[in-house]
């Protein structure tokens, strides 16, 4: 049984708070506590108000840890939120429909989402930023090319580790698949990637964002059933998004050019 520590001085008590945080791997309070004590003597809080700030703050930088740690493994090319997101440029983009998806209630029922609209439009701002709130949210996410997916799924199936590959894309709540459309895919690369969304259906959520309409898919996927079939999977009991054809960033470029001129 320990023996109370009465009588300690205010050094010696900072010490014994600093060595103990660390046996404990409490680093938040340990970086914090010093401040937090002012705090509560000028504030003449509780004891019980002063442990609870405490331990408060570990738990709020552990939970922000998390988040970034979620974050890095989706494995986004850039940063970008909806906060940073121009609503008045694309008036095809409804506001409070973005604001609902960024509930994540779809991601959590494992529903699919189609952003389909022309390159400048945002889609891949929205799916980069709606694939970050749900990270943030805790759930696990992950993002990658249409291309670079199929190619590393062909690889796979060279090396004999196909169903493992799968069953990693499988896991994860929220697969983003960006730039489906811009590049026509062989009969092989699009079963590869029907098995991927094969294993997710109605399970764990697909988002993509695509440059082509659905009826311009028999470009990419030039086998009219399996075409179908990928559309079926993408859409059913899904969360369809059009961002339109007029492109806010070449707008934006031309804006500039005529200011600098």
């Amino acid at each position: 049984m320990s023996v109370p520590h009465r009588g300690m001085t205010e050094q010696a008590a900072q010490a014994s708070i600093d060595q103990a945080c660390r046996m404990l791997r409490l680093p938040s309070i340990r970086t914090a506590f010093p401040e937090l004590a002012e705090q509560a003597t000028r504030e003449q809080m509780s004891y019980l108000g002063f442990l609870a700030e405490l331990l408060l703050t570990e738990c709020d930088d552990r939970a922000r840890r998390r988040s970034e740690r979620r974050i890095k493994a989706a494995q986004f090319p850039r940063d970008k939120s909806l906060r940073a997101f121009d609503f008045d440029a694309n008036p095809n983009i409804d506001p409070a429909t973005i604001h609902t998806l960024a509930t994540c209630e779809w991601v959590k029922k494992g529903q699919p989402l189609c952003l389909i609209g022309d390159s400048g439009t945002g889609k891949s701002h929205l799916l980069i930023a709606l694939g970050t709130e749900a990270a943030m949210k805790g759930y696990r996410v992950r993002y990658t090319l249409a291309t670079k997916l199929v190619n590393e799924l062909v690889e796979a199936a060279d090396e004999k580790v196909l169903a493992k590959t799968i069953a990693r894309y499988g896991r994860v709540d929220l697969l983003c698949i960006d730039e489906l459309g811009y590049m026509e895919l062989d009969r092989h690369g699009a079963e590869l990637l029907f098995q991927v969304l094969t294993e997710r259906e109605e399970k764990n959520s697909v988002a993509i964002a695509s440059n082509e309409s659905f009826s311009g898919w028999t470009r990419t996927f030039t086998d009219p059933r399996l075409c179908a079939a990928i559309v079926d999977r993408l859409t059913f009991a899904g969360n369809i998004l059009e961002t339109g054809t007029d492109s806010y960033r070449l707008a934006q470029t031309r804006a500039r050019a005529e200011q600098a001129s």
